[in-house]
């Protein structure tokens, strides 16, 4: 199991968190959903249509989508798709029972990026029109798309006081309340130890203990029967008076992406059908800074990093029935994916030296490692196009998600209480959706306009207070498409709301963040036709 970090979630390289109060669906299920929660992907053609070309065909984003839109292309291309992303999240504490004072500043952070949206070849094979063969053609295309942006820079302020700051955290280890159950008792000891093994600390409450900030006192059990008035344990740490600021700067970065080889073939230029294979790549770096501040003063800073890389596979298949002249009726299934995944993490301390013990003020956890895996479900969609002559077309795509049915392992078969709760929180609280997207594009000779929409439905079964957890897409585009080569340019802009909370009490409601997260990505493709 991973070290168990302060902050409880994230999505789209942010954190996620909190279903409904002091419940969050956080730690592994937040990095579950990030991993299945895609955003549209492709070359700036597929981009500047908000992702809708399930039914399109003739497209290297088909790859990905449904390869059976190879079978449309009647010459081979090569197509590269270099995109920058601009990301903006802003942030403001909730006005809850945590919160100190009326009026909440609003922070801004901002996450900026250059990344290879994709790059492909696709190797066409067209029959001659006197070929007596029902079988037209086919296309083999191989390349690679990058399919979830994690990209993301959140930071923020809050106000509590000390019955809900960190320090009550510290005060209930491993988030057990209740100091008088043999749990709690095995938790000293275990946050003992790590002290007494030459310094050996493997999580956040490890360091308090060493740097101070915590101590271990002599306490009476009010217990009934042989255990009151026995002596017991319990963490105790300075009480502090007044308002208590919270500071925290979350970076995170990476992507989700994949390496494909898939074939599309023609049936009597009425039905095409097609087929994949990808090689799933991850790589996510996440580094968070929280600090508190008493009295003017600054009481402690934590930081947090992890880097999480894997490795997966999946395969799909598709179809495209030419229904009519103008119409194109599209459908692909997506096998859930597995990928094996890797952790390195680790946590430091740093206590103003008012609380330093023997151990100093500034300490940090051994290096450590995680290895494990995850399956995500299979996917559907399903898509229509109509074309509009030679002046355009208009389509659209449904997509089915079971969010609720992704599932960890470890990779050596052992249990593991971190996953085992991943696992629970992913089933209670994550839905299955469908998703929709909708695009058009208009032609001018060798000129084409685009723009598209699309909504990713909210994940989560119960939404409480909190705020809708949709995203919405919205795209622009244009293009020139020669005989020799095409050169296309899309923009998309991310609009959605988040609940973030840096830490979860055992009986109180913790200090939450509400934040919004926009981002804007450019795009550019560049093809050539042979």
């Amino acid at each position: 199991m991973k070290h168990t970090f302060m902050g409880l979630a994230t999505l789209l390289g942010g954190f996620l968190a909190l279903s409904q109060p002091a419940q969050a669906q956080g730690g592994y299920a937040g990095d579950a959903l990030m991993y299945m929660r895609q955003n549209p992907s492709g070359t700036a053609r597929s981009l500047g249509l908000a992702g809708a070309n399930v039914s399109l065909g003739a497209d290297f984003g088909n790859l990905t989508s449904n390869p059976a839109g190879l079978g449309f292309y009647t010459k081979s291309e090569v197509s590269l798709t270099p995109g920058v992303g601009f990301g903006t999240a802003n942030a403001t504490q909730v006005g809850n029972s945590a919160a100190v004072g009326g009026s909440y500043p609003s922070v801004s952070q901002t996450a900026n990026s250059f990344h290879m949206a994709s790059a492909g070849v696709v190797f066409a094979n067209r029959r001659p029109d006197n070929d007596g063969s029902d079988w037209r053609g086919g296309s083999f295309a191989l390349g690679f798309t990058r399919l979830a942006d994690f990209n993301q820079a959140l930071r923020y302020q809050n106000t509590t006081d000390d019955n809900h700051s960190f320090f009550q955290r510290l005060r209930e280890p491993y988030n057990n309340g209740d100091y008088t159950s043999a749990s709690y008792q095995n938790n000293l000891d275990d946050i003992f130890n790590q002290a007494q093994t030459n310094g050996t600390y493997t999580n956040i409450d490890g360091l308090a203990f060493g740097t101070g900030l915590v101590d271990q006192i002599k306490v009476d059990n009010p217990g009934t029967g042989s255990a009151q008035g026995k002596t017991i344990f319990r963490n105790a740490t300075p009480v502090r008076n007044g308002a208590i600021t919270q500071n925290e700067d979350i970076l995170t970065k990476g992507s989700l992406s994949q390496f494909d080889l898939g074939y599309g073939g023609n049936y009597r230029d009425r039905l095409y059908i097609g087929g994949g294979v990808g090689v799933v790549s991850l790589n996510r770096t996440r580094t968070s800074t929280f600090s508190e501040s008493s009295s003017g003063e600054l009481d402690f800073v934590s930081t947090d990093y992890l880097k999480t890389t894997g490795t997966g596979i999946n395969a799909r298949l598709g179809v495209i029935v030419r229904a009519a002249d103008a119409l194109r009726l599209g459908a692909s299934v997506q096998t859930p994916t597995y990928i094996r995944l890797n952790e390195v993490y680790n946590t430091s301390l740093v206590a103003n030296t008012k609380y330093a013990a023997n151990n100093g003020s500034s300490l940090s956890t051994a290096p450590g490692t995680f290895d494990y895996s995850i399956t995500t479900p299979f996917r559907a969609n399903g898509g229509a196009t109509v074309l509009l002559g030679k002046v355009g077309f208009l389509t659209g795509d449904v997509e089915y998600v079971g969010y609720s049915q992704a599932k960890f392992k470890t990779t050596d078969g052992s249990s593991d209480i971190g996953l085992e709760d991943g696992n629970a929180s992913i089933a209670n609280g994550y839905r299955n959706v469908v998703n929709a997207r909708v695009g058009a594009e208009a032609r001018l000779d060798i000129f084409r306009v685009r723009a598209g929409y699309a909504y990713y439905a909210d994940p989560y079964k119960n939404g409480g207070d909190s705020p809708s957890r949709n995203q919405n897409y919205f795209s622009a585009g244009a293009g020139v498409r020669t005989k020799a080569f095409f050169v296309d340019v899309a923009g998309v802009y991310l609009t959605s709301k988040e609940l973030y909370q840096p830490y979860q009490l055992a009986r109180l409601v913790p200090p939450m963040v509400n934040y919004s997260n926009n981002r804007f990505t450019a795009s550019l493709t560049g093809g050539l036709l042979f």
